[in-house]
């Protein structure tokens, strides 16, 4: 261990779910924000982290990309890190985090205690922390979002997650490229390693800025027009039956199944990896149409 102090920024999606950004954007996007980690989080799907994983290593990039998924339980949004595998939807947080774990994987509430149906309350945290069987444990709390939802509860996150003994983490929810980094987590060292030694020795820190109140207007404008073209693609790819399909945002991520295409490009830095798309690649498990 150095006595550098890392940065990394692990909630952010991509047009592969309901973010407005490529993969190759927010690659390029961290490095220019001298992130050391980020996590691709897209709701249900691991396909697209998979491929800024790839990416990274494939072009030499000075990140490290963890493999996440932000899945819908009944009990709130889960933040799932360093996967090996899609994780099911639509169960109990309980079940959820029990089967994040099975993986090796760290399991984070994503904005917690915000008077949301997506947002993990109190009242189940507590039950979760009291459970006798550590498996069902969340191993950190998201104490920063910058949503100006969670802004009222701030102080009450950080506070619940000092009282249980929880790391804290701040990370971006970025959808929209210029909201990456936007909040993010400092801890000793700078790799993927060092950060969740850090999350187990409960030694990260939180840092952020709420956005303003209107502030999220452009990116709730800009989703409608993707949710438009993702639909136009699809309707096109289907009738000329092309195997193609709206854009995942990655060398290959328009076939179908969607999946990393590292051929696809002789592109030599991350910006110019989404240039073209692809035919048969290595099919990642994780995609989904």
């Amino acid at each position: 261990m150095t006595d550098r102090v890392g940065r990394s920024d692990l909630h952010i999606h991509t047009v592969a779910s309901d973010g407005t950004a490529a993969v190759t954007s927010v690659l390029d996007r961290a490095v220019a924000l001298g992130l050391d980690v980020i996590a691709i989080t897209d709701h249900e799907r691991i396909d697209a982290a998979v491929a800024g994983r790839a990416i990274a290593l494939d072009h030499g990039l000075p990140l490290e990309v963890i493999v996440g998924e932000e899945v819908t339980t009944l009990g709130g949004h889960l933040l799932a890190l360093d996967l090996r595998a899609p994780v099911r939807s639509y169960r109990s947080l309980r079940s959820t985090i029990a089967e994040v774990h099975d993986q090796g994987a760290l399991a984070i509430p994503a904005h917690p205690l915000v008077p949301y149906p997506l947002c993990a309350q109190a009242f189940v945290l507590r039950r979760l922390l009291d459970d006798p069987d550590a498996s069902v444990h969340p191993d950190a709390l998201e104490t920063f979002n910058p949503t100006s939802l969670g802004r009222p509860r701030h102080a009450t996150v950080v506070r619940f997650a000092a009282e249980h003994g929880l790391a804290q983490v701040g990370n971006s929810d970025a959808h929209a490229l210029d909201a990456v980094g936007i909040a993010w987590t400092t801890f000793p060292g700078h790799t993927a390693d060092d950060l969740r030694a850090a999350i187990v020795a409960r030694t990260t820190r939180h840092h952020g800025t709420f956005h303003e109140t209107l502030g999220q207007l452009g990116t709730f404008r800009e989703q409608l027009r993707k949710r438009g073209r993702d639909a136009r693609d699809e309707v096109v790819g289907r009738a000329r039956n092309d195997g193609t399909g709206r854009d995942h945002g990655y060398p290959g991520g328009r076939r179908r199944p969607p999946h990393y295409d590292a051929g696809a490009t002789g592109a030599t830095g991350a910006a110019g990896a989404i240039a073209a798309t692809g035919d048969a690649g290595h099919a990642d498990p994780g995609g989904r149409a």
